[in-house]
C-alpha cells in the first residue's frame, strides 16, 4: 500500500453531529465560498473603479481561483496535522482582514492582494466538510456531509444574488466589509461551538503529505479522468457567470446589479439535480449520468447566446448549464470517493484545484474574448470547450 493510503487513520467521533451544528457548518461554508463569487456581478463597477478594462478585469476573477486552488493544495491537507477546530477558526479570522482590504483598496494592486487572500482562505470550506465527516457516526455520515456540501451550492447560488442588490444600495465595497462582519461573527460562533476534538494522526511531515496528494494522481485513474472533466465543465461555468454580468449591464439591456444578481437564482435547479445525480451514481449509472448532463452542458449555449434578444431564453440556458455541471460534479465526486475511502479529504484537494484551475481559465478567457468577439464569440468558446468535455469523456468513459 502506498503512502497515500496510509497516512490518513480511520477515527471514531466522540459523539455524533447534531442537526443544529451541522446546519451551522452548513452556513459557515455558504459563507466562505461565497466571498470568492461576488466579484463575478461586479466586474463592471471594478473595472470603472479601477481603471481596468473589460478585457483585463477577468483577472479579478483568475486570481481568485488560482490562490483558492493554492488553498486546496497547501491549506486543506492540515488538517490531517493540525488541529481542525483551530484551523478553522484561525482561517475565517483572516479571511475577515482579507475581506477588509478588498473593501477599502484604493488602488488595484491592493485589491489583487486582498483578492488573492480572500481566495486562499475560501478553503476554509473543505476543511469544514472534512471535520463534519469526522464528528459524524458512520450510519449518520452521508447526510451530514449532504448537508454541510448543500451549504456550498447555495452560497455560491446566492453570492452574486447578494452582491448585487447590496451594490444597488450602498455601492460594491459595502459587499466584502459587510461579509467581512458575518465572516467575524461566524469566526466567534464556531470557536465556541466547535469540539475540542483531535484525532489520532502519524507523524509526517507537511511536504510528506503534500506529495501524498499528487501520488493519488500517480495511482488513481478515476481521479486523473475525472479532475479533468471538473477543469472543463468549470471552465464553461466560469466563461458565462464571469462574462454575463458585461452584456447585461450595457445597452440595450441595461440591467442595475440586483437583476443581474438575480439570475443567480436561476441555479436552483442545479442544486436540485444534484442528490439525484448522486443517487444515479450509487446505482452504477455514473458514466450514463455524466454523458446525458454534459450533451444538456452543450446545448446550454444555445439559448443562452440569445441573452440580448430574449432573457427568458437566457434563463432556459443557465437552467440547463447548472443543471448539468451540478450534476457532473455530483457524479465526479461520488464515483472518486469509492477508490480511496481512507484518502477523501486528499482526492476532494487534488479534484478541485482542478476545478479551480478551469475556473480561472474560464474567467481570463472569456472577458478578453467579449472584448474582441462580443457575447457571440462568449458563447462560441463556452460550446466549444462543452464539446471538448464530452468528446474526452467518449472517448475515456471505457477507462474506468
Amino acid at each position: 500500500m502506498d503512502q497515500a493510503a496510509q497516512i490518513e487513520p480511520e477515527s471514531i467521533p466522540v459523539s455524533p453531529l447534531s442537526r443544529n451544528v451541522a446546519l451551522l457548518f452548513a452556513i459557515a461554508c455558504g459563507l466562505a465560498v461565497a466571498n470568492i463569487y461576488y466579484a463575478q456581478p461586479l466586474l463592471d463597477s471594478l473595472s470603472s473603479e479601477f481603471g481596468i478594462t473589460h478585457s483585463s478585469i477577468g483577472i479579478v476573477i483568475t486570481i481568485t481561483q488560482v490562490c483558492y486552488a493554492m488553498g486546496l493544495l497547501l491549506l486543506v491537507p492540515l488538517g490531517d496535522l493540525l488541529n481542525r477546530r483551530w484551523l478553522i477558526v484561525s482561517q475565517m479570522t483572516l479571511s475577515v482582514l482579507a475581506l477588509i482590504v478588498v473593501g477599502i483598496a484604493h488602488s488595484s494592486t491592493m485589491l489583487f492582494i486582498g483578492i488573492a487572500m480572500v481566495g486562499l482562505l475560501a478553503v476554509v470550506t473543505q476543511a469544514l466538510v472534512a471535520f463534519a465527516a469526522t464528528l459524524s457516526a458512520s450510519a449518520d455520515r452521508g447526510r451530514i456531509v449532504g448537508l454541510v456540501t448543500s451549504g456550498i451550492v447555495i452560497g455560491i447560488l446566492l453570492a452574486r444574488t447578494f452582491a448585487g442588490i447590496l451594490t444597488d444600495l450602498a455601492g460594491w465595497r459595502y459587499v466584502y466589509l459587510v461579509s467581512a462582519l458575518l465572516t467575524l461573527i461566524m469566526a466567534g460562533i464556531l470557536f465556541r461551538v466547535l469540539p475540542h476534538y483531535d484525532q489520532e494522526r502519524e507523524s509526517l511531515s507537511y511536504l510528506q503529505l503534500l506529495r501524498s496528494v499528487i501520488m493519488l494522481f500517480v495511482h488513481e485513474r478515476i481521479l486523473r479522468i475525472r479532475a479533468v472533466l471538473a477543469l472543463l465543465i468549470f471552465t464553461a461555468f466560469s466563461i458565462l457567470w464571469t462574462s454575463l454580468v458585461l452584456p447585461l449591464s450595457a445597452p440595450p439591456l441595461s440591467l442595475s446589479h440586483t437583476a443581474i444578481g438575480a439570475f443567480g437564482l436561476a441555479g436552483v435547479a442545479g442544486a436540485l439535480a444534484a442528490a439525484r445525480a448522486g443517487r444515479l451514481a450509487d446505482l452504477g449509472l455514473g458514466q450514463r449520468t455524466t454523458g446525458a448532463a454534459l450533451f444538456m452542458l452543450l446545448v446550454s449555449w444555445l439559448p443562452i447566446s440569445y441573452a440580448k434578444h430574449s432573457l427568458l431564453a437566457l434563463i432556459v440556458g443557465i437552467i440547463l448549464l447548472d443543471l448539468a455541471i451540478q450534476a457532473v460534479h455530483v457524479t465526479n465526486q461520488s464515483m472518486i470517493f469509492t477508490v480511496r475511502p481512507e484518502a477523501r479529504s486528499r482526492l476532494t484537494a487534488g479534484y478541485m484545484i482542478f476545478y479551480s484551475i478551469g475556473s480561472a481559465t474560464g474567467s481570463i478567457a472569456s472577458t478578453r474574448i467579449y472584448e474582441y468577439s462580443g457575447w457571440n464569440g462568449v458563447c462560441l468558446l463556452g460550446a466549444i470547450v462543452s464539446a471538448a468535455a464530452l468528446l474526452f469523456w467518449s472517448l475515456t468513459r471505457r477507462l474506468h
